[in-house]
C-alpha cells in the first residue's frame, strides 16, 4: 500500500500499512508519535531516543513495548552499546492508514509503478527494495579462491527488479566479501553459487534445493529426490532466512557460470512460471531450470523447467 500525493511537481508516495484500531491506541498518545516520527527520521536504541526526546527513558521503553506489540516498530538490528547489546528500532512503514470505508476500484495513478507478485514480498514491498543483493566478488576468494563472473547477471536481475521500484534510498549491492554479519539479517538477494558465493555456501545446506559438493556440486532436491548434474542448471528459491527467521532470502544460482546465466534469464523471461512455486509442490517456492542453446552459438539463450 501507498499513500499518493499529488503535487505541482509531480506525483509523490510514501510505503503505508493499513492499521486497525486497537493499533492506533498505541499510537494515540503525544509521546508515541513523537517517537514514531524521531525514529523514521533515525532508527535508534530507547536510551539514545530518551536522550533525544528529553524524556525519561522509563517512559520511552514503555512506549517502546507497547509499539512494537502493536507491529508499528521493529528491532532492526542489535548493535554493542557500552558493553551490552542493545535493540536498533524503526517503523514498520513510512506512514499509516486507518481506512474508515471499503477501498473501491480506482483508475491508475500516473508515475506509479506496478506492483511485484507476492513472490518477491517482502524483498520487495510497496515498490520499494527492503533488503540487499550479494554477489560473489570477482577477486580470489572463498575456500575455492574462486572468482566470480555471475555479478554480471546481477545487473540484469537488478534492471528487471527495478521495474517494481518508485526509488532507492542507499546502495543496495554488496559483494560477498563486504557482507557483515548485520547485513545477513536483512532480506537478502543472492547471485551465484556456493563457490563463488560464500553467503550462498552459507545458507546452501538449509535450501529445499541445494548444491551438493560431495557430487561436483550437482543440484539436489529434497522435494523430489531428483539430482542435476548439466553445468547449464541452475535454482531459484524463496525461503527464510536462517540468519533471522523475520526476514527471506531470494537464490538466483546456476552450478556454473551458464546456470546463473540461465536462471537470470528464466527469471527475466518467464517470470510468471516462477512464481508458481515447484512443479512437485507449488507450497514451496524453489525451482530448478536447465539452460538451452537453440542457436547453437555456444551461449545459453532459453532454458527450460526441470522442476
Amino acid at each position: 500500500m501507498r499513500v499518493i500525493q499529488e503535487q505541482k511537481q509531480g506525483v509523490f508516495s510514501l510505503p503505508a500499512r493499513q492499521i486497525s484500531e486497537k493499533q492506533i491506541k498505541a499510537a494515540s498518545s503525544h509521546l508515541a508519535q513523537r517517537i514514531l516520527h524521531e525514529l523514521a527520521s533515525s532508527p535508534a536504541y530507547p536510551m539514545e531516543l530518551a536522550k533525544r526526546l528529553r524524556v525519561h527513558e522509563q517512559k520511552i521503553y514503555y512506549h517502546i513495548r507497547k509499539l512494537e506489540r502493536a507491529g508499528l516498530i521493529e528491532i532492526i538490528k542489535k548493535q554493542e552499546v557500552q558493553g551490552t547489546i542493545a535493540n536498533i528500532y524503526a517503523p514498520t512503514a513510512s506512514a499509516f492508514v486507518f481506512a474508515l470505508k471499503e477501498f473501491s476500484e480506482a483508475h491508475k495513478v500516473p508515475g506509479l509503478k506496478s506492483q511485484p507478485s507476492d513472490f518477491l514480498a517482502p524483498v520487495i514491498e510497496n515498490n520499494e527494495l527492503n533488503g540487499i543483493i550479494v554477489v560473489g566478488s570477482p577477486d580470489p576468494h572463498g575456500p575455492d579462491m574462486a572468482r566470480s563472473r555471475d555479478g554480471y547477471y546481477g545487473i540484469d536481475l537488478a534492471l528487471f527488479l527495478g521495474s517494481f521500484l518508485t526509488h532507492l534510498d542507499e546502495l543496495s549491492v554488496r559483494l560477498d566479501t563486504e557482507v557483515r554479519s548485520e547485513d545477513l539479517q536483512k532480506n537478502l538477494i543472492l547471485i551465484g553459487g556456493p563457490v563463488v558465493n560464500t553467503v550462498t555456501q552459507k545458507v546452501n545446506d538449509k535450501l529445499p534445493i541445494y548444491f551438493d559438493k560431495e557430487r561436483n556440486w550437482a543440484i539436489v532436491s529434497k522435494i523430489s529426490g531428483k539430482s542435476y548434474h548439466a553445468d547449464e542448471c541452475g535454482i531459484i528459491v524463496k525461503t527464510k532466512n536462517p540468519f533471522n527467521p523475520k526476514k527471506w532470502i531470494l537464490v538466483v544460482a546456476g552450478k556454473r557460470y551458464a546456470g546463473t546465466r540461465a536462471v537470470t534469464l528464466a527469471f527475466i523471461k518467464y517470470f510468471n512460471e516462477i512464481a508458481k512455486g515447484n512443479s512437485k509442490n507449488p507450497e514451496i517456492s524453489a525451482r530448478v531450470v536447465e539452460g538451452l542453446d537453440t542457436t547453437a552459438d555456444g551461449i545459453v539463450d532459453d532454458v527450460k523447467f526441470v522442476e
